[in-house]
């Protein structure tokens, strides 16, 4: 194929993005490619060849040949990127006219933007392969559509059920967040979770083949919080879904009187008049704060709708939105939920002679911002802890349950408690309790801050940042020596002295000077800010 300028060059002015009427033909030594026109705006007559305009300037061969393959083996394809246009050939004329009808009656989309879809002009695309620009990806992305379609729709071809594979998974996704992500693109039947090799799946099944296809087009690869919780979208093996439950675990939209699974609950239920609500409370039902990039767009409103009794579905709440669950609207407690949904850990096995409200607040605020902190009075080597928001109080049990901290392994568990109270006047407390609902140093103040990418295990080397231009390696690691704490390895980061590397001999050692020098004074206006850190030195 001839590169798209010298094609343009035959056939006719094009201004913004609607085709003028093509100049007059010249038959050149019979060379059909330069004799691919832009169409005309209309439908036309039937033609295996497909007209595709407003295409975005990113678009790749591959996608537009994925507009087709729900309906046919796709033999070529043509990407005029300076036009916004694209040409797609079909194998016969029966797949273009079935792909065409199915795009009247529903917008063809590419990368969040509308495309027109119609018969184009041409009966074939007759392209001279040693001149295409795009030849090489052109010929790859041909030859996997063909390996696809050619597969039989058990083997995962293009199918109505999609396996949704989430890496990076920072924070927990619950059925309810998929089912709002995955009914942009369409009315999703049923959703099956699981996790497989350690890593977090579901299956998720549409009514037909192009919305399976829309939603993985458009959603294979993205995120669903900022940096984190990636979406790896397949096409299943299975062609339909087998759902025994409605619960947080598997749900069926199209059967919404399905049992939870739970004897009690369906009982209380039945009792209720109110079938299986397929309203689980998810243990993490208000993760609001994340800037989510796929999730915004509905503000707050819950979208896959209403369970039965037209129950609105709990779990997944909008960033913003406030928590609230449908079962205990009914009236229903389900057992165990409510204090793992919490934002209140109990924090036992401290070492009674060290620990401090402080020491708390800085070193479970490497995983969330710390509200209040209380030291029990009559058993002080356990305390509450309350972090702003239930996401933050499982990551903070996530890592640091059995973390050794001054010596001793702590337990870290959810507390049945709602909030921290604060002791009444007059009530002895010998400091024990401490608010820091104001304080200075929460790390993830602003919603979707850049510090949700940067959270870590403990580790033995620590990240140091804020340090001033005027503050030296040797001084650093003399601040950290005169605490105690012997330095193992120090580096600047290249591209930010602002930012350092530091190592120190053992985890154990790790977390006690992050507690220590998180704030430690550099200079007049600077203060260490010290977290875990993924790398060592």
């Amino acid at each position: 194929m001839r590169g798209s300028d010298e094609l343009l060059s035959q056939s006719g002015a094009v201004s913004n993005g609607s085709v003028m009427s093509p100049q007059p033909n010249h038959s050149d030594n019979n060379n059909d490619a330069k004799k691919v026109k832009l169409d005309k705006n209309q439908n036309g007559k039937p033609s295996k060849v497909i007209h595709i305009r407003n295409i975005p300037n990113e678009v790749t061969e591959a996608e537009i040949i994925h507009l087709g393959i729900p309906f046919g083996r796709v033999t070529n394809v043509l990407v005029l990127k300076g036009k916004n246009q694209a040409f797609l050939e079909m194998a016969d004329e029966v797949a273009a006219s079935t792909m065409v009808t199915y795009f009247t009656s529903c917008m063809a989309q590419l990368r969040g933007r509308a495309v027109y879809v119609q018969f184009s002009n041409h009966k074939e695309l007759k392209t001279d392969q040693t001149h295409s620009n795009a030849n090489a990806s052109a010929q790859a992305a041909l030859q996997a559509a063909s390996a696809l379609s050619g597969q039989n729709e058990t083997q995962g071809g293009p199918n109505t059920v999609l396996r949704v594979i989430v890496e990076h998974m920072v924070y927990p996704v619950t059925l309810e967040v998929l089912c709002q992500i995955f009914t942009r693109y369409g009315k999703v039947l049923k959703i099956v979770t699981f996790t497989k090799n350690n890593t977090f799946q579901a299956l998720i099944q549409y009514p037909d083949v192009v919305t399976a296809q829309a939603a993985k087009l458009s959603l294979d690869g993205q995120n669903i919080y900022n940096s984190c919780c990636t979406l790896r979208i397949e096409y299943s093996k299975l062609t339909s879904l087998n759902v025994k439950y409605n619960n947080d675990k598997s749900r069926d939209y199209t059967n919404p009187n399905l049992p939870t699974g739970d004897p009690g609950l369906d009982a209380t239920l039945a009792g209720l008049g109110a079938g299986a609500p397929g309203v689980l409370a998810s243990p993490f039902a208000a993760m609001h704060g994340l800037g989510s990039p796929l999730t915004s767009p509905y503000g707050n409103s819950a979208v896959g709708g209403m369970g039965a009794a037209g129950m609105p579905l709990a779990g997944f709440q909008m960033p913003g939105a406030a928590a609230t669950t449908a079962l205990s609207a009914a009236g229903i407690r389900l057992a165990g939920t409510m204090g793992s949904a919490g934002c209140v850990l109990l924090v036992s096995n401290l070492n009674e002679e060290m620990v401090t409200p402080d020491a708390l607040f800085t070193l479970f605020g490497v995983y969330g911002d710390v509200q209040r902190v209380k030291i029990l009075y009559n058993k002080k080597d356990s305390a509450l802890i309350q972090m702003s928001e239930p996401h933050q109080a499982h990551l903070a049990m996530t890592h640091m349950d059995k973390l050794r901290v001054f010596g001793k392994q702590i337990r870290v568990m959810p507390s049945k408690h709602q909030t921290v109270q604060l002791p009444k006047e007059g009530q002895p407390d010998a400091g024990l309790t401490k608010d820091y609902s104001n304080s200075t140093l929460h790390r993830f103040k602003k919603p979707g801050s850049k510090n949700y990418q940067n959270i870590y295990p403990p580790s033995a080397t620590l990240h140091l940042s804020n340090i001033p231009p005027s503050v030296s390696e040797e001084e650093i690691k003399d601040a950290f020596t005169k605490n105690g704490f012997p330095v193992k390895a120090f580096k600047f980061f290249p591209k930010d002295r602002k930012m350092a590397l530091i190592q120190l001999p053992t985890v154990d050692d790790a977390v006690s000077a992050l507690i220590k020098m998180h704030n430690y004074q550099l200079s007049e206006s600077n203060h260490l800010r010290v977290s875990f850190s993924k790398s060592s030195i």
